[in-house]
């Protein structure tokens, strides 16, 4: 296990954010910090705790606790930065390799 950094750059509001996935001294879990100048996501990085990597790998996306920390945290539901927690989590487990994640975005008229 390994530490794994995520930068994202969220879209709209312009909130970047720095996650840093950190295997525990003892290797049973994953430290998750965030850094951000969003108030939502300060919050919801407050209600992540260590996680078990090969928990949080095996769990319903409903079930979560990527997911279901975003609860009274973050209120927009198209927000990328739990689904970027996790994509930490796993690199840093070792359950995943280190590669970039890409949404193009655009409209037809």
């Amino acid at each position: 296990m390994t530490d794994c950094t995520v930068e994202v750059e969220p879209g709209v509001c312009k909130m970047n954010a720095k996650i840093t996935a950190r295997p525990s001294e003892d290797m049973m879990s994953i430290e998750v910090t965030i850094e951000s100048p969003c108030d939502f996501i300060r919050k919801y990085a407050a209600k992540i705790g260590p996680l078990d990597a090969f928990g949080v790998m095996d769990i319903p996306i409903i079930q979560n606790p990527c997911y279901t920390a975003t609860e009274g945290t973050i209120p927009h539901v198209a927000c990328p930065i739990p689904a970027a927690v996790l994509k930490a989590v796993e690199v840093a487990a070792d359950l995943g390799l280190p590669r970039d994640v890409v949404m193009r975005i655009s409209k037809t008229e």
